[in-house]
């Protein structure tokens, strides 16, 4: 029987709630403990499937935020023996936080390549989503653009963006960095600042909302929120807003467009250790990749699985073939300089 844990935590005060509980440690074989900041329809049939081919049970712990710091809290003693997570600043986080262990797979090493793993193996990337301009169909005629351009006066007050203080943002800098430099980054999003139609807030798919409403013509966000707006049933005018705009791969012409990734972390002291290495198995494998990228709207990391449908119609592209190890490197200089420009402070700061 699978349970769920909702929960809002702080690092101050963790998972206060829970429908049911993981015992200290897993007593009976045939376990696998998951802490997971991936949302239940995200994960669940994914799981389902596994428990169906391997017969190991899944228990799972959900949670916005805190789960790193309760790992660490728990020490020796934590049950835990997954944490699924996405953006190479959770993975990384997880790392430097002590709470992981490499993994150890011929399987894995060869379905997974290595720029989408850790240094040493302590963090596996399971899918990838890009980080791209949406367009506005009514005002903007190109069909291609560079992240580079973002900063032209072309498009001042025409760009909204999530705060560039969020993982999302930062690994994007962090990526700009890698390939411009400190100063010739700076210089750039000292640009896009100026550009900003207002100050950032909100989620990726708001700034959607923002070029459908009008507020500017062009949104920063990953791809898999093209594929959430179009199919949240309940929220339906996402799909208008979806509509409304074009899916630009920035520089896939040239060096490609940045990529980051949902991943997976081994448990420090993961008590059932040869269960979670088979689960990381299965979800690195064509059938878990598969089933992954389709339900997330995101694409696979390992070559030749085909992406789905939906995923397919938004077009080609080339990733920066970049090592997310690098970007991980570059984060702390990433979130210095977004607020050295004062970028959350908006355009007319």
């Amino acid at each position: 029987m699978r349970w769920t844990f909702a929960c809002a935590a702080t690092a101050a005060a963790l998972l206060a709630t829970s429908v049911s509980h993981i015992p200290a440690r897993a007593e009976a074989p045939g376990e696998v403990n998951i802490y997971s900041y991936r949302q239940p329809y995200l994960i669940e049939p994914l799981l389902e499937e596994f428990s169906a081919e391997t017969g190991i049970k899944t228990n799972v712990i959900f949670a916005s935020k805190g789960l790193i710091e309760r790992i660490q809290a728990e020490g020796r003693n934590s049950p835990a023996d997954l944490l699924l997570t996405t953006d190479i600043g959770n993975l990384s986080q997880a790392v430097t936080s002590g709470i992981s262990q490499p993994v150890t797979s011929a399987a894995i090493d060869e379905s997974i390549p290595a720029s989408y793993r850790g240094t040493d193996d302590e963090w596996i990337g399971l899918t990838r989503r890009a980080r791209v301009v949406y367009a506005s169909k009514d005002r903007v005629e190109q069909d291609s653009i560079t992240y580079e351009e973002l900063a032209d006066p072309k498009w001042r007050g025409r760009i909204c963006i999530r705060s560039g203080q969020h993982p999302y943002n930062v690994a994007l800098v962090a990526s700009m960095i890698a390939h411009l430099g400190p100063d010739e980054t700076e210089t750039w999003l000292r640009g896009v600042k100026t550009n900003l139609a207002r100050k950032p807030a909100g989620n990726d798919r708001l700034q959607v909302k923002g070029v459908y409403a009008g507020e500017c013509d062009l949104a920063i966000g990953n791809t898999y929120y093209m594929g959430k707006m179009l199919t949240d049933e309940d929220h339906p005018e996402q799909k208008e807003w979806a509509e409304s705009v074009k899916m630009l791969f920035p520089n896939t012409d040239g060096r490609g467009t940045h990529v980051t990734v949902s991943g997976v972390v081994l448990a420090k002291n993961a008590p059932n250790k040869d269960n979670a290495l088979k689960l990381i198995e299965f979800l690195a494998s064509d059938t878990g990749q598969n089933m992954y990228a389709e339900v997330n709207h995101e694409y696979p990391t390992k070559d030749g699985v085909p992406w789905s449908d939906l995923v397919q119609s938004w077009g080609t592209f080339k990733a920066d073939a970049v090592s997310l190890n690098e970007i991980a490197a570059l984060r702390k200089a990433a979130s210095e300089m977004i607020d050295k420009v004062g970028f959350d402070d908006g355009p007319s700061s």
